[in-house]
C-alpha cells in the first residue's frame, strides 16, 4: 500500500497521526488554519504557525468508488471508496481518506451506497498512524 511521503513542513502532521492525535497548522500571528502545511500563512504571510488539535468530526464533501484497473495492491480491494472531508472546526480544510468500519479496517469494509455527501464522520488512526474515517455515532 501507498505510504505519504513526509517531507519538513508536513511531518508533525503525520508525527500526531502516529500518535493518534488530528492536529492542524495553524498561522500563529492569525490564527487560520491551513492545510497542506507550509512555511508561510497564504492569509497574513507570517512564518509562524503552531500545530493545534482538532476535534477530528466532520463531513463527507465528496468521494469516489475506484473500480480495476488500479495498483494491484488496490485492485484486490475494490471496489473501495475515497473520501474528502471537510473538518466541521476548520470548514475550510478538507482531507482525503477512506471510509471505514474501524480502525485497521479493510478499505472495502464499508458498502459503497452507504456513503452519501454530507454523511458525518469521525477519525480514526490506523496501527501505521493514517488518518482513516468511520461513521459519527450520534
Amino acid at each position: 500500500m501507498l505510504t505519504p511521503v513526509v517531507d519538513e513542513d508536513g511531518a508533525p502532521f503525520w508525527g500526531y497521526a502516529a500518535q493518534g492525535e488530528l492536529r492542524v497548522q495553524t498561522c500563529a500571528d492569525c490564527a487560520e488554519p491551513r492545510f497542506p502545511p507550509r512555511p508561510c500563512c497564504p492569509h497574513c504571510q507570517s512564518f509562524a504557525s503552531e500545530w493545534r488539535a482538532v476535534s477530528g468530526r466532520g463531513r463527507v464533501w465528496s468521494y469516489v468508488v475506484p473500480h480495476p484497473p488500479l495498483l494491484p495492491d488496490y485492485a484486490e480491494l475494490a471496489p473501495y471508496n475515497v473520501i474528502v472531508v471537510e473538518l466541521a472546526d476548520a470548514p475550510r480544510i478538507r482531507l482525503v481518506g477512506n471510509l471505514v468500519t474501524g480502525p485497521d479496517a479493510p478499505l472495502n469494509s464499508l458498502p459503497p451506497e452507504r456513503i452519501r455527501i454530507g454523511t458525518r464522520v469521525q477519525v480514526v488512526f490506523s496501527s501505521a498512524g493514517l488518518p482513516q474515517w468511520i461513521l459519527e455515532r450520534p
